[in-house]
């Protein structure tokens, strides 16, 4: 059975979607790194402080999933927040005066995706956030 005119759209909308979220996403990042190189130290710190990418997902998941899905979404990022993104930081507020910036990034990526792993699998196998 052949695809019908509605399931062409829907492949377009989801298409036009993921272009915004790339569109969108790089515009922030391009904003920040703008803000810090010309000085705008506060600006810079203050976007980067905002979840801007969290923001971003957030009005998407809740119009494509609803009030609960997001509630839910949101439970989950703010525990893998303490329990990956903190230990990233304190990884890299570490190194960075030791070590080379990429090897101190490096090793907090490290440690988040390590941490990140755990915290999801644990969250899937006790079924936590649904």
């Amino acid at each position: 059975m052949g695809r019908g005119i509605l399931d062409e759209d829907s492949d377009m909308s989801a298409a036009l979607n993921i272009l915004i979220y790339f569109v969108a996403g790089g515009l922030v990042t391009t904003a920040i790194v703008l803000l810090e190189e010309s000085g705008h130290r506060l600006l810079s710190g203050f976007a980067t402080l905002m979840p801007v990418f969290t923001l971003i997902a957030y009005f998407f998941v809740g119009e494509s999933r609803g009030g609960k899905a997001l509630s839910e979404h949101a439970e989950l990022v703010l525990a893998g927040t303490l329990v990956a993104w903190v230990p990233y930081m304190v990884t890299v507020i570490v190194l960075a005066p030791r070590v080379s910036i990429y090897k101190a990034i490096g090793a907090g990526l490290l440690v988040f995706f390590a941490c990140a792993l755990v915290f999801l699998l644990l969250t899937q196998h006790f079924r936590w956030f649904r």
